[in-house]
């Protein structure tokens, strides 16, 4: 755990709760899915909430708007979302990161025109991915059982609480008014709509054409999730739950 971390009574008092909480898997396996008939319920009312609405209005979504259009819907979405990030950076040590993501903030909110455009992708300063899930990975929190979230969909013990902070603590939520926080909530919709669309094939194949949906959505994001994390890596694995944006010139 970072220096500056463990002297800090509060998150260290965080730590030790979620060290508590989170369940540790036995000896020798690699899912630890302890509540698997729940998380099987969530996961059917996940796939018919898919079936019923997220695939068919992802659909008609890119049908009603053209791809630069969407492709500014999601770069002010992810724009938006570069605050947090920083804040993980820094708390796991990653100051690199953290700077790349404060340069990245700052030339797509002012060249971008509020993050509408994305120049920092063609000037070669991608966004670094990370969150407070991984950041309690870094500060030595178990995974913990495996979970399946209505709407969030496969996660983590240690995953969905990074997912509570990051929402509750996000810091533009306290910058953003409204109406602004009503247009930062579209389109994050947005983004959510293209990466379903974009993903299309892989995520129908792993829903509606697997013997076992569940279990294959399960094990493809244990896969993905732990080889961002550098745990248990796998080199040929395809990331399908890899945001597909790279920037409207590429």
């Amino acid at each position: 755990m970072p220096k500056f971390v463990s002297n800090s009574p509060f998150i260290a008092l965080i730590f030790a709760g979620l060290v508590a909480g989170c369940s540790v898997a036995p000896p020798g396996t690699d899912v630890h899915d302890p509540a698997e008939v729940t998380n099987r319920q969530v996961h059917a009312f996940n796939k018919s909430l898919d079936t019923a609405i997220v695939r068919p209005v992802a659909n008609a979504y890119d049908a009603v708007l053209p791809d630069p259009v969407e492709d500014s819907v999601t770069a002010f979405a992810s724009n938006l979302g570069l605050p947090g990030k920083i804040i993980n950076n820094t708390l796991q040590g990653d100051l690199k990161g953290a700077g790349q993501n404060l340069l990245r903030f700052a030339i797509n909110t002012t060249a971008g025109i509020g993050g509408i455009f994305d120049p920092s992708t063609i000037m070669g300063l991608p966004e670094v991915d990370t969150d407070f899930g991984e950041t309690l990975h870094v500060w030595g929190v178990p995974e913990g059982a495996y979970l399946e979230l209505p709407v969030l969909g496969p996660s983590t013990e240690r995953a969905a609480f990074g997912t509570v902070v990051d929402m509750v603590l996000d810091p533009m939520s306290f910058v953003i008014g409204t109406p602004e926080s009503t247009y930062r909530t579209g389109a994050r919709v947005g983004e959510i709509l293209q990466t379903r669309h974009a993903l299309g094939g892989q995520i129908d194949g792993v829903l509606y054409d697997s013997a076992d949906s569940y279990a294959q959505a399960r094990l493809i994001y244990l896969q993905n999730r732990r080889f961002k994390l550098g745990v248990e890596a796998d080199d040929t694995f395809e990331d399908l739950y890899a945001d597909p944006y790279i920037g409207p010139n590429e």
